[in-house]
């Protein structure tokens, strides 16, 4: 397998919950994925709590264990619910070309909320830090 657009739904929940789905699968695009199938599924406060448990396991099997960021997680997770609201697309590929910012900018949308110093702080990493921009609506 070459994609994780080659799971359904389902499929690619399953196997990143389980640890099973393969690194290399588990790009930026991956991410907002994941972040897509929770929102949708959850209240936001469900979907960060699993989310954040789901990344940081990965990490710790298929990796060192210190990639894991919790302030950037969490405002992943705001900030695609905010595109979510606005979004008409009922599936997450319609999602990406209805704001393709989300794959091409999201660096850029994340500084919007948070200065650099903040978000790439030790402080951010380990635990949520509100943003000091812009607050999350």
């Amino acid at each position: 397998m070459t994609n994780h657009s080659q799971l359904n739904d389902g499929e690619f929940k399953e196997l990143f919950k389980t640890t099973a789905l393969s690194p290399q699968l588990f790009t930026h695009e991956a991410h907002l994925r994941l972040a897509w199938i929770h929102i949708n599924l959850y209240e936001e406060e469900v979907a960060i709590e699993i989310i954040c448990k789901q990344i940081k396991d990965f990490d710790e099997i298929h990796g060192a264990g210190d990639k894991f960021h919790h302030s950037i997680t969490v405002s992943s997770i705001k900030i695609m619910r905010h595109y979510i609201l606005k979004s008409k697309s009922n599936r997450f590929e319609d999602f990406l070309l209805e704001f393709p910012r989300l794959l091409t900018s999201f660096k850029e949308l994340l500084l919007k909320h948070y200065s650099s110093n903040l978000i790439f702080s030790k402080k951010a990493k380990t635990g949520f830090v509100p943003p000091d921009l812009l607050p999350f609506g």
